[in-house]
């Protein structure tokens, strides 16, 4: 493999392209302005039946630290952590924003993981969305609504390769390319914060 000088990471200022290392990552800071934005968070809020998973992480159990539900076709049962998400239908607002960010991608997405961080004290551990599911390479579209939190990024090979950034209100994330399988994500805690929604479109394949 070739010597890669790494550089600390930073914007395309037209294209809003991370310069990483084996990632390919997009990011539109401004996807949904802000009032549509809230309009969105107002929706999903109500019309979302929130639950709190049992997730298992190095052979413990506990609650996971935010709200969720999981998107899709009846056939689509979602597994992370061992615990197995059952799909529930796409809401016609969950669709609306499915085709918009088709619209910009390109890509059809057929499901949708959204989290619900109640304050700062919420997060999201270190991982890669890299389940057998989803297939090699997945394309990942994450959307946020509500308020800004930190999105943290390291490469799984070089721990040196790291980035932090802000994931603002409205904002759109593209993952697309090695990015699931040479890096990881999370969302930290923080002092303070108020709720923030974030949807995570995918592609489910089927076995």
């Amino acid at each position: 493999m070739p010597t890669r000088h790494y550089q600390p990471s930073m914007f395309d200022s037209e294209t809003h392209v991370l310069n990483l290392f084996e990632a390919e990552i997009e990011y539109l800071p401004e996807f949904y302005r802000s009032e549509p934005a809230w309009s969105l968070f107002e929706g999903i809020s109500q019309q979302t039946q929130w639950q709190q998973d049992r997730l298992t992480v190095y052979g413990k159990e506990h609650l996971a630290p935010r709200l969720s539900c999981w998107f899709g076709e009846p056939w689509m049962d979602y597994t992370y952590s061992n615990h197995t998400m059952r799909a529930s239908r796409l809401t016609p607002l969950l669709l609306e924003i499915k085709e918009k960010i088709e619209t910009h991608s390109g890509n059809r997405f057929n499901s949708v993981l959204v989290n619900y961080y109640r304050d700062g004290q919420d997060s999201n551990g270190w991982h890669s969305d890299d389940e057998p599911e989803l297939g090699d390479n997945p394309i990942i579209a994450s959307l946020s609504l509500g308020a800004p939190r930190d999105f943290h990024l390291r490469h799984k090979v070089d721990p040196s390769l790291k980035h932090k950034m802000s994931l603002e209100h409205g904002s759109l994330l593209m993952m697309r390319g090695q990015t699931q399988s040479r890096w990881q994500h999370h969302i930290p805690k923080r002092a303070k914060a108020d709720g923030r929604i974030n949807l995570t479109f995918r592609t489910i394949l089927r076995r």
